[in-house]
């Protein structure tokens, strides 16, 4: 039997920074400044080893059989044909999995918040592609061979695709259709104002299409156990639903995360991992499964598909009086965090503006159409897109300009949301906005004869350069950092310190939000060490819990910060202790102890000679609360804003649309690491513009149309615009972590809605869904 040290390509650790060459000045490191991450010269080179490149003595390979249809009862399932194949080792169904509390076989169902998705489809499949049995062979090919000579007898059920049909359609699932209801109410229901606008919006879905497609290992345990190594961002919560679907416990399960490319989503369904486990505690072997990437798009979670219906009361000034709306999420198949992105959705509603009377009702619902679940700014986004395209109309009924009409209603610190949650943190609304409306806009292609090829359809083609329109729109949205509605928020960190280095310790993973660089240079600020190593995460270091909503820049980097003070503290008190003085009176700085007099000048190296130094600490921040039947209640721990200005091109004959130009204002709190900052933003905006314009995982009958890289448009380098930060604004949060606030989701909530209002601009037509269609901005 294969033991885990002989898995072989393992990724490196994120290690200390690279050293400078011989004659350079040493780079800068600590809290402020902006060191180079250390994988990402191996992740730019394309030698960066990943879960696809694990290896192991005696490996077998692992395949999936799908389900080819959106909604069908499972008759019989028929492997012989499979295990009579040779080099087939197992082959594993809903039957193989434990039972289920009153004794039948039910698929081990899972979930983050509401455990009703299978395994292995038990009885049922309720999306196209759901997994109902799956093979472990000597060879990748003979494995994909034997699932598709598994026989499976189906009869068709009529699947619900439309979300306003689920509410009368008959229950897919033992739990019902409605996943959530929530209603919002505040203010006067009779409030009108003297201009009204409605409006209808509709959000498609949109996948995370991650770097590389789900792959990991899975390595029996002498006691019975497994060991997994994946990509996982939660190795903890994995950890512990997959001994709860195996049956086992907790400690018999240990997941190590392997060669994580990036992730803005989940990185992989938990059916995924399971499986891969139960093939291998099956047949005593390791077992590795690198999904194809079609399989991968049926294997994911996407960004929920939403409905929304909007009314706005606004009095002849431009304030909003009341706001009314509707919002219907498409949670596909099984819950996953449904709830949760319908909380952000509800209580984000009106968005970062100010509105006394709001009456909302927000709903998320069971289909038959693939699984939604966690991706950045879920259920902010879609919301961010109907509040803007409102105000976009308020202010061309009132005349106003569009900067004028979001500066009259801007949220600020103080003022309460709709939920009745007072913000507390800074909310540098009109500011952000000031700060975009400030830049000086792009110059014209016309103006340079060379830059023909910057107009829609590029050099020569079908369109006219004499239809090209340019349209600039503005849009301001929030997001929420953390969990939500009472859940808890806490991780552990050690530090420990020998010699002239430093090791972190902290299962946070590093998804590429930069956790593993942040940490490096929290311990560098306090404790002046500049070689600092992070070790790898598995699940049996304490836990951190998952990389989401820029928990770890907080929670995490807190657990980092108290453990490296504890450690200085150790170092500081004997020689404070030696000189009659106080910890308080000694600094470090610039690698250098130093005291308040100056008298005491030491290096941190000499200090820490033949001494080992080590703390564990936690950070938890505070308690919220779940909203209540009338949507109030303290539901955040704290919120982030961001301001856009995008401009667009737009060939109003053919509906082809360039974005020019995104010029980005945000709230950061505190700028730890500014080069890494700029880095989220323009990610983020590159993902807001893909929704914006191209992204749509399409389904016709609760099939997928296009799981794939040429059916599934991505931007590429010429479709990302130009990305100016206009600013960091440094508004220190008092709560957070060193004053700092989340990045990454903010821009990815905004760009859509502020090309969208760029479109909407240069045509002068309303632009009521996303992506936008290329006859959604063609304009007589």
């Amino acid at each position: 039997m294969t033991s885990p040290s002989d898995i072989a390509a393992m990724p490196p650790a994120d290690n200390a920074r690279p050293e400078s060459g011989e004659g350079e000045p040493p780079e800068p490191f600590g809290l402020g400044s902006s060191p180079l991450r250390t994988d990402a010269l191996p992740k730019a080179l394309g030698i960066y080893p990943y879960a696809s490149d694990l290896w192991a003595e005696g490996l077998l390979w692992g395949a999936v059989l799908r389900a080819p249809h959106p909604h069908a009862r499972i008759v019989s399932v028929d492997t012989s044909a499979a295990l009579a194949l040779p080099g087939v080792r197992a082959v594993v169904t809903a039957e193989d999995l434990p039972a289920g509390p009153d004794g039948g076989r039910d698929g081990a169902p899972h979930g983050p918040v509401v455990a009703d998705r299978p395994i292995l489809a038990a009885g049922v499949v309720r999306h196209h592609g759901e997994p109902v049995a799956a093979v472990a062979a000597e060879h990748p090919d003979t494995a994909r061979l034997a699932a598709a000579l598994i026989v499976v007898e189906y009869e068709l059920l009529e699947p619900v695709t439309d979300p306003e049909q689920s509410f009368t359609a008959p229950p897919l699932h033992p739990d019902g259709n409605l996943f959530r209801h929530l209603p919002l109410r505040t203010g006067d229901p009779e409030a009108v104002g003297e201009v009204v606008v409605e409006g209808l919006y509709q959000v498609g879905r949109q996948d995370p299409a991650p770097l590389g497609a789900e792959a990991g290992l899975a390595v029996p345990r002498p006691d019975g156990g497994v060991e997994l190594h994946l990509s996982s961002t939660d190795p903890h919560g994995d950890r512990d639903r997959t001994a709860a679907c195996l049956g086992l416990e907790p400690d018999r399960v240990r997941l190590v995360v392997t060669g994580v490319p990036g992730a803005t989503a989940d990185r992989e369904d938990l059916s995924f991992q399971v499986t891969l486990a139960l093939l291998a505690l099956r047949t005593g072997r390791p077992v590795k499964m690198t999904l194809t990437r079609e399989e991968s798009f049926h294997t994911h979670t996407t960004r929920h598909p939403a409905l929304l219906r909007y009314r706005h009361h606004a009095d002849a000034e431009g304030r909003l009086v009341k706001v009314e709306a509707q919002i219907l999420l498409d949670g596909g198949a099984y819950a996953d965090v449904s709830a949760e992105a319908l909380a952000a959705a509800t209580a984000f509603s009106v968005g970062p503006y100010v509105c006394p009377n709001v009456f909302v009702d927000a709903w998320a619902v069971r289909t038959n159409n693939p699984p939604a679940g966690r991706m950045r700014g879920e259920g902010a986004l879609q919301t961010c897109f109907a509040y803007e395209s409102q105000l976009d109309q308020l202010a061309v009924r009132l005349g106003l300009d569009p900067v004028e009409i979001r500066r009259r209603n801007a949220l600020s610190t103080g003022d309460s949301m709709p939920t009745g949650q007072a913000v507390t943190c800074p909310a540098p609304v009109t500011a952000l906005l000031d700060a975009v409306a400030s830049e000086p806009l792009p110059a014209l292609p016309v103006d340079d004869p060379d830059a023909d090829w910057l107009l829609p359809g590029g050099p020569g083609g079908a369109g006219d350069p004499a239809s090209v329109r340019r349209g600039i729109g503005y849009a301001v949205g929030m997001v929420h950092m953390l969990g939500a509605e009472g859940e808890d928020e806490v991780s552990t960190a050690t530090v420990r310190v020998s010699g002239d280095h430093a090791t972190v310790i902290c299962a946070a993973v590093d998804s590429g939000q930069g956790f593993a660089t942040l940490a490096r240079q929290i311990v560098q600020s306090v404790l002046g060490v500049s070689e600092v190593y992070i070790a790898p995460v598995d699940s049996d270091q304490s836990i951190a819990g998952p990389s989401a909503r820029g928990r770890h820049t907080w929670v995490s980097g807190g657990a980092v910060e108290r453990a490296a003070l504890m450690v200085r503290h150790q170092l500081l008190q004997p020689i404070a202790a030696n000189f009659g003085m106080s910890v308080e009176l000694l600094s470090i700085a610039d690698g250098k102890i130093t005291s308040y007099d100056g008298v005491l000048g030491m290096p941190v190296g000499e200090a820490l000679e033949g001494k080992e130094l080590w703390a564990t600490a936690q950070c938890r921040p505070h308690p919220t609360e779940p909203l209540d039947e009338a949507g109030q209640g303290d539901a955040f721990v704290s919120i982030a804003f961001c301001a856009m200005r995008a401009v667009v091109d737009v060939d109003i004959e053919l509906g082809a649309v360039r974005v020019v130009d995104v010029t980005v204002a945000q709230d950061v709190g505190r700028a730890l690491n500014p080069r890494q900052i700029e880095d989220r933003i323009e990610a983020g905006v590159a993902q807001g513009v893909g929704l914006a314009l191209l992204e749509d995982l399409r389904t016709e009958g609760g099939m997928l149309v296009n799981p794939s890289l040429t059916g599934y448009r991505l931007p590429t380098a010429l479709d990302t615009p130009e990305v100016r930060v206009a600013a960091l604004l440094e508004e220190r949060d008092v709560v957070a972590t060193f004053g700092a606030k989340a990045v990454s989701a903010a821009p990815a909530v905004v760009a859509p809605a502020a090309v969208a209002a760029a479109v909407r601009a240069a045509t002068g037509l309303p632009v009521g869904r996303l992506p936008i269609r290329a006859e959604d901005a063609v304009s007589a």
